[in-house]
């Protein structure tokens, strides 16, 4: 398994750049190497595998690090082939860098990327690298969605998907007594895997309704690995003795210093708070997240069209063979909308066979029965991702949970009281505007953090902004860029 990136590389021409080293981004460069092309895998983490296949840090030296996963045989048969075809010269691999720009157009793409922990190409991180390709694809998954909350920057509250990584990468529990708090699947697979660490989780507390799903039984039959995955994560919160409230939420954190008890209160179907339902739990940390955005800086930034998913978070639009609205870009996973590992794999794959025919690859033998089997299972995961974002869409009351001293903003510390003001005394009626009014989204995360939470605030749903740079770029790095399109 690799383990080190690519040297400095200012020059590396290939067919095909594929940006993220997830499961779409696995299954689409391990593909198109299959079928004869030249490929670059940039990825912004150290080894491969994205957030749902995070490894252990290699000084961890973990002995089992499968034991945090489920689906680690189809990972590791995926790095097993991608170290082959790194030592047969057929992908360069430059783990640690981060794509802050994508250029140029059909046939002709540039991708510049940073090295480094934090993307400044500091000590020990990796070198800056640009690289040529024919075509590119955008593999670059999803982050949370945090719905703010009293006392939710108090230290010990943190990310569901954070706690996870801290977990898988860090091989350390967010703490002992973990309340886990929230929307979405996640939080089952957050729960059970915190418990079979050793945390006590004393409650999973979820705003939606599982019963939900129950009203597509068409879309559930024709998924029932989605009613297995299910059963197996409910047996497991069973097994470690982790309450389930669903129709709660956790509408304020307490403590001084660090977390010590959380407020769980019944919702209604808008998640408002029922009023005097609210109890006090004990914890030393919160594990929160209201589901995943689509990460999307990159594709935006050139162009591409989004639709609305069913819980109103963008995502890029692709055609059947993940073809996105700009012609010579490609993309899988997450950014087409969220649907898990599964989908993530077939989307790259379906991507990589779409890329290597429009370079004029020949197509394999069986190929074409394969293909049409992937799009059916593609087609069938779609349908059942759209029912978990639409049955995880978050309620407009969630705002009924802020006090006017909430900050929304982390960054700049704006408050709730702030954004109340810009958006009922001063107009504002989207994100940006709020932003201009309040400094809201200004800060180091760009509104990574805030971005929805703002943009809901302000009436809309989860935003589809463009950035010019997908992440911070020191300036001079900008300006050693200008110097060379001027030669």
């Amino acid at each position: 398994m690799p383990r080190s990136s690519e040297p400095a590389a200012t020059g590396v021409v290939v067919d095909l750049v594929v940006i993220g080293a997830g499961p779409a981004g696995l299954a689409a460069v391990n593909t198109a190497a299959d079928l004869g092309l030249s490929c670059a895998l940039l990825d912004a983490a150290a080894l491969p595998g994205g957030q749902f296949y995070r490894q252990p840090a290699t000084g961890l030296r973990a002995a089992r690090p499968q034991a945090l996963h489920h689906g680690w045989r189809v990972f590791a048969a995926h790095t097993a082939r991608l170290e082959a075809h790194r030592a047969a010269g057929r992908v360069r691999q430059f783990a640690g860098h981060h794509v802050w720009s994508v250029s140029g157009g059909v046939g002709a793409w540039e991708s510049h990327a940073l090295g480094g922990a934090d993307g400044t190409g500091g000590p020990g991180g990796g070198q800056a690298a640009t690289v040529r390709a024919r075509a590119v694809l955008c593999a670059t998954g999803a982050h949370e969605r945090q719905l703010p909350f009293p006392g939710w920057t108090l230290p010990g509250v943190v990310g569901a998907g954070g706690a996870q990584a801290m977990l898988k990468a860090g091989l350390v529990l967010p703490g002992r007594w973990v309340v886990v708090a929230g929307s979405g699947p996640l939080l089952l697979a957050v729960a059970g895997s915190l418990a079979e660490a050793g945390a006590r989780v004393p409650v999973l507390v979820e705003a939606a309704d599982y019963a939900g799903y129950a009203r597509r039984p068409g879309t559930l039959g024709r998924n029932p690995g989605k009613l297995v995955e299910g059963a197996a994560q409910a047996a497991r919160l069973l097994r470690h003795r982790v309450a389930v409230r669903t129709r709660s939420a956790v509408i304020a954190a307490h403590g001084t210093d660090r977390v010590e008890a959380v407020t769980v209160a019944r919702v209604d179907r808008d998640w408002r708070p029922v009023p005097g339902t609210g109890r006090r739990v004990a914890c030393d940390a919160l594990a929160v997240g209201h589901g995943l955005l689509p990460q999307l800086e990159l594709a935006l930034e050139l162009g591409c069209a989004v639709r609305a998913l069913p819980d109103g978070s963008p995502a890029l639009i692709v055609d059947a063979e993940q073809r996105t609205s700009v012609e010579g870009l490609w993309a899988a996973g997450e950014s087409t909308g969220l649907g898990g590992a599964e989908l993530a794999l077939i989307e790259g794959e379906l991507a990589a066979h779409s890329i290597a025919a429009a370079l004029r690859r020949p197509v394999p033998v069986g190929a074409d029965g394969r293909l049409r089997a992937l799009g059916r299972r593609r087609e069938r995961l779609r349908e059942f991702a759209d029912l978990m974002a639409e049955r995880h869409r978050p309620g407009v009351g969630w705002a009924d949970w802020l006090s006017p001293d909430t900050e929304i903003c982390r960054c700049e510390e704006v408050t709730a009281g702030a954004v109340k003001e810009a958006v009922e005394e001063l107009g504002a009626g989207d994100q940006r505007t709020v932003k201009l009014l309040t400094r809201a989204g200004m800060g180091w995360c760009q509104g990574r953090m805030c971005g929805s939470a703002v943009a809901r605030l302000a009436g809309g749903n989860d935003p589809a902004g463009t950035r010019p740079l997908s992440c911070p770029v020191p300036m001079g790095v900008l300006a050693a860029d200008d110097a060379t399109d001027e030669q």
